[in-house]
């Protein structure tokens, strides 16, 4: 049984509520973007969640941009503006006539019908680029991996995925080098949230042989008004001694003149410990957490960032008057 099933509290206002709600999600190419929004789609269901790559607004082919020597990390190279009237009508719940980026082929094929659904995914390189698209999106979220964390995704995912060879990569990830300074790290500070990944503290091998790497939410501190009982741990299990080294901490960053919260974990994560989160995540979407991760019995770091990239999404649909005391950056 599915979460709509189940008419869930969210759910059910999801179903309700008119236009449709829209998640930007920034980074560069291979920072994991895709792998941060997947467990949306899983406790949320696809027929509640659709995606938007902005890659299908490239304006040239592979072939293309290789003739002109242009990277797609150039604004010119992408129909931003086309992205934003299409992002309109789909915010009102109107379907758009949209082209869609072949990467086996590298060109750009259609173009198709895309409807949206309640909950609408927009995730690429330019997502919080122009005060137009920042506007209109919901929630931001940015992802920020480590450079020689990124250089090793990138690498595998290209060499393994998209047939590059590893010197091509390489190649490839040094000409962008500079239109990332200009063009996408700088998105970084229009996020309402930002996910930092880094190697492990307990070892650099962990993050390819069990996806354990140092991860830092940082965000801008919620309402005292709301309820934080689904974030409690259950603190009597840890003295346990099969349990596998974790770390966590709590602090504060200033970001352009403004207070953030960061939460960094590190390690593995005995799951009995996330009883009452899973439990609070369960009553919102219907869905079992625990089965989404296979009913493992640890979770790792990046596994915990996005189910709390899940909380907080649900708390600003169901409660979007709690938030609106906090300062964000400016759209």
């Amino acid at each position: 049984m599915t979460g709509m099933e189940k008419h869930s509290p969210f759910h059910e206002l999801c179903a309700a509520k008119a236009g449709t709600y829209i998640i930007g999600v920034a980074g560069d190419s291979g920072s994991g973007k895709s792998t941060f929004t997947a467990v949306l789609r899983h406790l949320f269901s696809d027929r509640l969640v659709s995606t938007i790559t902005l890659d299908d607004y490239h304006r040239f082919d592979r072939e293309e941009r290789r003739i002109l020597n242009i990277t797609p990390l150039a604004p010119e190279a992408n129909d931003l503006e086309g992205l934003e009237q299409d992002l309109r009508l789909l915010k009102s719940g109107t379907p758009v006539m949209k082209k869609v980026y072949n990467h086996t082929t590298g060109k750009l094929e259609g173009p198709v019908e895309f409807s949206p659904s309640k909950i609408l995914i927009l995730e690429g390189l330019h997502t919080l680029f122009t005060p137009g698209l920042r506007r209109l999106i919901d929630f931001s979220l940015y992802v920020d991996p480590a450079p020689d964390v990124k250089r090793e995704w990138k690498v595998k995912r290209d060499v393994d995925k998209r047939g590059y060879s590893e010197q091509e990569v390489i190649e490839e990830i040094r000409k962008r080098q500079a239109d990332y300074s200009r063009y996408i790290a700088p998105q970084r500070k229009y996020a309402d949230a930002v996910i930092h990944i880094a190697f492990s503290r307990f070892g650099r091998e962990l993050g390819w042989t069990r996806n354990v790497y140092r991860v830092t939410f940082i965000q801008a501190p919620l309402s005292e008004q709301g309820d934080y009982s689904c974030l409690s741990i259950n603190l009597p299990l840890l003295p346990m001694m099969d349990t596998p080294a974790f770390y966590l901490e709590y602090g504060h960053q200033v970001r352009d003149g403004e207070v953030i919260a960061t939460f960094t974990l590190d390690g593995e994560f005995d799951r009995k410990f996330l009883i009452p989160f899973f439990r609070s995540l369960e009553g919102e979407t219907g869905v079992d957490p625990a089965a989404v991760y296979e009913s493992r019995d640890f979770l790792t770091p990046p596994e915990i960032a996005q189910l709390i990239f899940c909380w907080r999404i649900i708390h600003d649909i169901l409660s979007p008057a709690l938030y609106a005391d906090i300062p964000t950056a400016e759209r």
